[in-house]
């Protein structure tokens, strides 16, 4: 789901919602890191990208010791990998708490709960944030008009798609997009 330039931006931002989801390794330093690790970004032809911590030691790489991927977190952090994967997976049809709690099989109320304490944002909050990364994308990557962007990422009203990427990343889907086309210039 996650492609390279994807990945590639969430390893800019130190993004800690994506850890577990894929593993950053250096080729030049042979050493793997977490999309959240605050060490000095490498050069982007010098990285590739596994799903898995086993596949970049199969490759040789060993893990980072500043964020330690290698090491497993608390029991929560379970749970908010297996959620966030879902998410992943799932995030543009239609989805409420009670399909995210069937799907890791336990109640709404816990999944919650334990999902804010662990991340600081609730599940609702983490699949708006999804969302509206996969709608700036294919506004940077694609001429698609905003409402077709907006139903890609499952925000199917109009005004809902803008309201959201509004209050996500500070500007409108159109101002957003020329930024990008300023950017090309």
């Amino acid at each position: 789901m996650l492609t390279f330039e994807m990945m590639w931006e969430r390893v800019l931002a130190c993004d800690a919602a994506y850890d577990g989801q894929f593993y950053t390794a250096v080729k030049t330093t042979k050493i793997y890191c977490r999309p959240s690790c605050r060490s000095r970004k490498p050069k982007r032809e010098n990285v590739e990208f596994y799903k898995t911590r086993q596949e970049a030691e199969t490759s040789g790489y060993r893990a980072c010791k500043r964020c330690q991927p290698d090491i497993a977190r608390s029991p929560s952090s379970a749970l908010v990998h297996d959620v966030t994967t879902f998410l992943l997976e799932a995030y543009m049809r239609p989805l409420k708490l009670d399909d995210i709690a069937a799907h890791v099989n336990m109640s709404p109320f816990y999944v919650e709960r334990t999902f804010t304490e662990a991340t600081g944002e609730t599940p609702r909050q983490r699949l708006e944030r999804i969302r509206i990364d996969q709608a700036a994308y294919l506004l940077k990557t694609t001429d698609w008009k905003n409402e077709k962007v907006g139903a890609a990422v499952g925000l199917n009203t109009p005004s809902n798609f803008y309201r959201v990427f509004k209050r996500w990343k500070g500007a409108s889907p159109n101002a957003y997009r020329k930024e990008r086309d300023d950017a090309t210039e």
